[in-house]
């Protein structure tokens, strides 16, 4: 397989384009420009969103800490 790789790099290849088929009308898309929303929220409330499950992390995480006795006071 790559015993005459150099001879085929150096080798010339067929340069012309292949034939293209019959071309008709360029196709139209109606598509909707795509909103930069996130399940509908903007980033404003996406952070909130965001901030609030952060604080949910934290306060579980505490109060795993408390109920195992690894903190105490």
């Amino acid at each position: 397989m790559f015993d005459n790789l150099r001879d085929d790099a150096a080798a010339s290849y067929d340069e012309t384009p292949a034939p293209r088929a019959i071309e008709g009308p360029a196709p139209t898309f109606n598509a909707k420009p795509r909103s930069r929303r996130i399940l509908g929220m903007t980033a404003q409330q996406r952070f909130i969103l965001a901030f609030m499950f952060m604080i949910a992390v934290c306060v579980i995480g505490v109060m795993a800490l408390f109920i195992t006795g690894k903190i105490g006071f």
